[in-house]
This record gives structure tokens, C-alpha cells and sequence, in this order.
């Protein structure tokens, strides 16, 4: 009865949710028409904001501290769910985001993709990969840059094995890295479940960023597992099992 009552609200909320982003959607446009960059970025994280509101899902931001706005970082974060990227946005709304290629196939949305840094990432092979090192290079001369380094939701609640393509970046790039643990966000909505799940807990985690000094001597594989042993150090597992229902 309880996941009955779920799914019915997540119906709605999804609605909304739909409603209230398409709108959105058309004022960026008429923004972006203009160069309006800022005030894209501070309405991104209303939005933001508002759905998190929208789902009845309110969150603690810990380690606010640890960002210092004068630095810039490549921000990586465990990948569990659909509002990881609107959980970041609220409180880090002004960053690059590295995604899928395809994405800028779709004609509403290419536009505010292009207009908020959106860096793609094609096919793995040598040209796409220094292509998108070189745009992110460009980009990070503003911005903080954002990757979820599992490639992908979890489909167990457990932090998948790290790809190590943000250490390239790392190395490349003359930035820290900022490792942050989202929590509850697969209990919120995975990859394998239709409803949301209106009792989770949610809660993120900021650490404190590592510099270059602070890796040097390490190899990828050290980095990696390094970066990945601070997130889950922060990271609860999830209170529901897993269910096999698929989107």
C-alpha cells in the first residue's frame, strides 16, 4: 500500500516537476538570447533549490568551509541518482559540467548546455579525449569542473570503481580536487526505481580539496583509490534494498 501511495505521488510530482523546468527552460533561453550568463547561473540555482522543495526533500550541506571561492577545483561526487546534479547545482551552482555528448543533440536543450560551460564527452579514443581536455582546460580558466568519476549511476547503492580519466585532468590541469559524498540519493530515486522515495534522508558532504602538493608522488592508481576512500568515508549505505524494477 505504502509503495502504492509512492508511486501515485511521484506521478504528480514528476508532473511538476516537468512543468515548473520546462518554464524554466524558455526564461534561460530568452536569457542566454541576451548573454545573460549571471543571472542564468543564480536562476539555475533557485531551480535548483525548488525542486529539492517540489520533492518535500530538504538536505544539510556539510563543509561549506572548503570551497574557497577564489580557487577553482575539479569538483568529484559518487553518482547514485538523477538529482545528484541538482543537489551540486544549490550549492555550486557556477561550475563546468563534464556529460554525455548526445546531450547537445537535443535541440531545447543545446543552447543553456552551451551557455553553462557544458563540456562533452564523445566516444573514448585519443582525438575525443584531447579535445575535451583541451575544453575543459579553456573552461577551467573560470570555473570549478564537475565529473562523477564512476561514469554512471550506481545500481546497488555502492560506489562503483573510479575511471581514472579526472587524474588526466588533474595533471593537466593546475587544479585541486574537491571530493564531495552525496548521501541518500539512491534511497531518493536510482536508476532502478520508477517512484521516489519520500522518507529518505539526504545529506552532502564537502571535503577538504587536495592540491597538487598535497598527490605529489603518487601515482593514478594511489590517486584514485585515495579519492575514493575520502568519499565513502562520508558515505552511508542505503536503507532500502535494491529493487529491479527497471526506467
Amino acid at each position: 500500500m505504502r509503495s502504492l501511495i509512492n508511486a501515485i505521488i511521484s506521478v504528480i510530482i514528476f508532473g511538476l516537476l516537468y512543468c515548473f523546468t520546462a518554464i524554466g527552460v524558455v526564461i534561460v533561453i530568452v536569457l542566454s538570447l541576451f548573454g545573460m550568463k549571471k543571472t542564468i547561473i543564480m536562476l539555475m540555482q533557485l531551480w535548483a533549490k525548488a525542486v529539492f522543495r517540489l520533492v518535500c526533500r530538504q538536505f544539510t550541506v556539510h563543509g561549506l568551509e572548503n570551497i574557497n571561492e577564489k580557487e577553482r577545483y575539479i569538483l568529484v561526487a559518487n553518482h547514485a541518482s538523477l538529482f545528484d546534479i541538482v543537489a551540486i547545482v544549490t550549492f555550486y551552482p557556477d561550475i563546468s559540467w563534464l556529460g554525455h555528448e548526445r546531450l547537445l543533440r537535443v535541440p531545447v536543450f543545446r543552447r543553456i548546455l552551451k551557455i553553462t560551460d557544458y563540456v562533452p564527452a564523445g566516444e573514448a579514443n585519443y582525438r575525443n579525449t584531447k579535445r575535451m581536455v583541451q575544453q575543459l582546460a579553456s573552461k577551467s580558466q573560470h570555473n570549478s569542473v564537475a565529473i562523477f568519476p564512476e561514469g554512471t549511476r550506481t545500481l546497488d547503492g555502492k560506489i562503483n570503481r573510479f575511471y581514472r580519466g579526472f587524474i588526466h585532468l588533474f595533471r593537466t590541469m593546475d587544479l585541486g580536487i574537491l571530493p564531495v559524498t552525496l548521501n541518500g540519493f539512491y534511497d531518493l530515486k536510482p536508476k532502478t526505481r520508477m517512484s521516489i522515495n519520500l522518507s529518505s534522508r539526504l545529506d552532502v558532504v564537502i571535503h577538504k580539496p587536495l592540491s597538487k602538493t598535497d598527490l605529489e608522488g603518487k601515482c593514478d592508481s594511489e590517486i584514485s583509490d585515495l579519492i575514493r576512500k575520502i568519499i565513502i568515508s562520508d558515505y552511508h549505505l542505503p536503507q532500502a534494498e535494491p529493487v529491479t524494477e527497471r526506467l
